[in-house]
């Protein structure tokens, strides 16, 4: 860099010099060599040695000069070794986000293939394949143009033909592709080589979303018999246009299987955002998080993800660099009040929300890893609003006790519980509280059960493994409280878990609430396109359901990612899914330059 920098500057003097027709020409006869040999030993000694101090001190100088005009700025170069749970098997965008994709199959997807948007992280989305898109007044028709001279990680063009493609092979029931959902009904058209028109049967106003779903290359995948589409060779050797591509592949036999152990991607020269800065991303798979951790402690991997937050905290302690952000995921108390008519009272509802202490659930069982949430919508989501501070824990508890008495149930300090007379019959207050086997979630089911017993409540805690929680408790709405999570997605959209249409299986309305004027702003938020008149609607949706209080909102998590310290320019804002934290991978680096700032970009 230094000779480079010197280089330049010579050039600049030279070209000056015979700008300006100068010469010049060292006096070493006549005169000045008459004096020099005139000087005795000594001055000759001074002599030299003040025009060395001058030479140096001219050098620290231009030096000084030269650094306070240096900027330092990424350079190509670096590895950064990531370790993933699971082997990856479905390196698809139209497979990894479903029952079959592993983490490995999400994380290398999400850096092979890439969309016509790309979400920026903060609820918005910047082109990525696109370079423009238009959408008609009625909300019912999306235009997108493709950037000019685009290509595929073999080299082939990409066109629209590859879009229309890729949205007809996520439709098509014989891929039994996750997305097909997200685009039934949806009609799409190429319009020329580099403009593709989607048609939508209703105004939807998160459909931009879609737009971020991976592009396959149709002259790979179309000979594909598309009822062995999960089976294709391209889903482990995988061709996108991502910021990455598929480099090599490291396997052992496993069963008479080749297993892979690693994968190696490298930088891909073309990738419509730019050249990613790091060179190559290793990734190497594990099968459990106490592998995971001993990897990263043992050095074999610099980066690791989807670990507790318990061993969160400690490696935190121990130095690494944790960083978190929070999921769009909700964790409440969900009432059953067609089970258990206790909860038909509003004062219970209220009572037993005011004595919850989300901060120390989120202290002790999250070791701070969370957000605590008074509402259905979590943080990152249109019109989410901050929890308000909580009171002391004895403040809540005695204003739940007056809650309650105030909604006529009366305290017996034999029995220690409380009771209300409805007619001729007595209700007594207690109840069970369902939730998975998950230990997160048991040791937060334990906490609440301490802080209602505090309040005279008592509660039998169910648990469940996750698949028979799904089935046996969630499907048929049979439990008088659910604890349990809601993930809202990058969208934020509380449509399918709290609109009255989505109360009975297989919707996931699971707290079975129904309210028309709820109702009525989901519907409305759905097509409204301005994210601020959207945003708005969420927040008045929200107020509703605090009010309504159909269950105990306590928490998001938060997303832990250990990553090395040299890693520079990772913004790890508002992300869905842990794969989202590659959403500017192409912007990361850990070797730099320094140049003048006016040589910098």
């Amino acid at each position: 860099m230094k000779n480079n920098l010197l280089s330049r500057i010579k050039r600049f003097f030279r070209t000056t010099w015979k700008k300006l027709n100068l010469h010049f020409t060292l006096p070493v006869e006549g005169r000045f060599a008459l004096v020099f040999t005139a000087f005795s030993h000594r001055e000759k000694q001074i002599f030299f040695t003040a025009v060395g101090v001058l030479a140096i001190t001219s050098a620290i100088l231009l030096l000084g000069i030269s650094n306070s005009f240096m900027v330092e700025v990424p350079a190509s170069g670096g590895t950064l070794t990531e370790g993933v749970l699971n082997t990856p098997a479905h390196i698809n965008p139209l497979l990894a986000t479903g029952e079959i994709g592993s983490n490995a199959d999400r994380d290398l997807s999400a850096l092979i293939y890439s969309g016509l948007l790309r979400s920026d992280g903060k609820g918005g989305f910047i082109p990525d394949l696109a370079q423009s898109y238009t959408m008609s007044p009625n909300g019912l028709v999306y235009t997108f143009v493709l950037k000019p001279g685009l290509v595929w990680q073999d080299g082939e063009k990409i066109t629209a033909s590859d879009v229309v493609f890729t949205v007809k092979t996520a439709q098509d029931s014989r891929t039994k592709s996750p997305e097909r959902a997200s685009w039934d009904g949806v009609g799409v058209e190429q319009i020329d080589d580099r403009t593709v028109q989607f048609t939508l049967p209703q105004p939807y106003a998160p459909f931009l979303g879609n737009a971020t779903m991976g592009i396959l290359p149709e002259h790979l995948w179309k000979t594909v018999d598309l009822n062995r589409f999960d089976t294709s060779k391209y889903n482990r050797e995988p061709i996108g246009s991502g910021p990455y591509k598929f480099d090599s592949e490291k396997t052992t036999t496993k069963d008479g299987d080749e297993v892979p152990v690693s994968y190696t991607l490298k930088a891909f020269d073309a990738f419509a955002l730019g050249k990613p800065h790091i060179d190559t991303i290793n990734f190497m798979f594990y099968h459990s998080e106490e592998e995971l951790v001993q990897a990263v402690k043992s050095g074999e991997v610099d980066a690791i993800n989807g670990i507790s937050p318990e061993d969160g905290r400690i490696l935190e302690e121990q130095g690494y660099r944790v960083l978190h952000s929070p999921l769009p995921r909700v964790f409440a108390v969900f009432f059953n009040q067609g089970q258990a008519p206790i909860f038909a009272d509003p004062s219970v509802r209220k009572a037993l929300t005011l004595v919850a202490d989300k901060q120390s659930i989120i202290n002790t069982v999250l070791a701070g890893y969370g957000v605590a949430i008074d509402g259905a919508l979590p943080p990152g989501s249109p019109g989410y609003v901050p929890a308000q501070k909580e009171a002391s824990s004895e403040d809540r508890l005695a204003s739940a006790r007056t809650t309650l008495q105030k909604g006529g149930w009366k305290f017996s300090t034999d029995t220690n519980t409380w009771t209300k007379k409805i007619g001729k019959q007595t209700q007594t207050l207690q109840f069970d509280l369902t939730t998975s086997d998950a230990p997160e979630l048991k040791a937060v089911a334990q906490n609440l059960q301490t802080s209602w017993q505090n309040l005279g409540v008592p509660v039998n805690i169910n648990v469940f493994s996750t698949g028979d929680l799904k089935e046996t408790v969630v499907r048929p709405r049979k439990f008088d409280a659910l604890f349990f999570g809601q993930v809202l997605g990058s969208d934020g959209d509380p449509y399918p878990f709290w609109h009255s249409s989505q109360r009975l299986d297989p919707g996931v309305n699971i707290a079975s609430y129904v309210n028309p004027a709820v109702d009525k702003i989901l519907e409305n938020a759905r097509t409204e396109t301005d994210i601020n008149k959207r945003a708005n609607l969420y927040k008045t949706f929200n107020n509703i359901i605090q009010n309504d209080a159909p269950a105990i909102f306590l928490y998001s998590p938060e997303f832990l990612y250990v990553v090395p310290q040299n890693v520079k320019g990772l913004k790890l804002e508002s992300i869905a899914t842990p794969e989202e934290r590659f959403l500017n991978v192409y912007q990361w680096y850990t070797e730099t330059d320094n140049v003048w700032k006016i040589f910098a970009s």
